[in-house]
């Protein structure tokens, strides 16, 4: 295998002034891990190693190992929403440090569009489960993927016309994670039966909508509790839980800990380690 996978995160809509500070903060990683920063939403520019390029939706970025670099959104009005895997080389291959080095010299501005949103859902779920074959199976599917980026033709497809459901599904999702949003909604935007769209969400996603948004909300939740010091019942509030109870107890189910443990717990580490 030629690399292994640190983490695998997705950041949500940087709008408040303490997320966008944090999130926005001037970092590196370790001597040998690598980071890739895939934009989705929101517009800004991403200095690297000194180098300052405009981010737009489809960007993609590397980091090499020990570049000091950061996300600097052009405002609050155009929030910033993105996938990162960070990632080390296993062993002394060259061919592949080759492919990273053309990547980064060659294709510093980079956009793939906005498209692959189920792509990078299915690496992060793969990346993050505990078992060694789905790991494993997220790891040639990124291979692949970087590959692809150093190829001129237009040959990497990923959507099919069933996974084209599920990317409109998961930009829907992903834009109103603020919002109330109901499978019937869902289902009606789409123009699918909302059978067959639990159907196919489920066979794609290995989770049903409505578990996959509340995640989604979870996801978002985690990130305002470390990067901002707004109370945790207006954190249910602008995520629309019914209330603070029902927000503790599905945090809880979703992260192992409560809100305010969490934050605690997660708020220190982030003090002491860059992530």
């Amino acid at each position: 295998m030629q690399i292994s996978i640190s983490d695998a995160v997705f950041v949500y809509l940087l709008q408040d002034d303490d997320q966008i500070r944090w999130h926005s903060r001037t970092h590196n990683h370790r001597d040998d891990e690598w980071e890739m920063h895939y934009f989705i939403q929101g517009a800004g520019s991403f200095k690297n190693a000194g180098v300052t390029r405009v981010m737009q939706p489809g960007s993609v970025f590397f980091s090499a190992p020990g570049e000091v670099h950061t996300v600097m959104p052009a405002s609050k009005t155009t929030p910033i929403t993105y996938y990162a895997i960070l990632f080390r080389i296993i062993g002394d291959d060259r061919d592949f440090l080759e492919l990273l080095e053309e990547i980064e010299h060659h294709r510093k501005n980079c956009n793939i569009g906005t498209n692959y949103r189920f792509f990078f859902e299915e690496l992060k779920d793969k990346f993050l489960s505990h078992n060694r074959a789905r790991i494993n199976a997220g790891i040639h599917q990124f291979i692949s993927f970087l590959y692809m980026l150093t190829d001129n033709s237009e040959g990497f497809h990923y959507s099919d016309g069933s996974n084209a459901h599920i990317e409109r599904s998961l930009r829907i999702m992903q834009n109103n994670v603020f919002e109330k949003l109901t499978l019937e909604e869902l289902a009606a935007k789409l123009k699918l039966n909302k059978s067959y769209f639990i159907r196919l969400f489920n066979k794609k996603m290995n989770t049903t909508p409505m578990k996959y948004f509340t995640r989604l909300k979870i996801e978002a939740a985690s990130s305002m509790l470390i990067s901002t010091a707004m109370p945790i019942y207006e954190i249910s509030e602008k995520l629309c839980f019914y209330s603070e109870f029902h927000f503790s107890k599905s945090f809880k189910q979703h992260k192992g800990l409560p809100p305010r443990d969490y934050r605690v717990n997660y708020s220190t580490a982030a003090d002491v380690v860059d992530r």
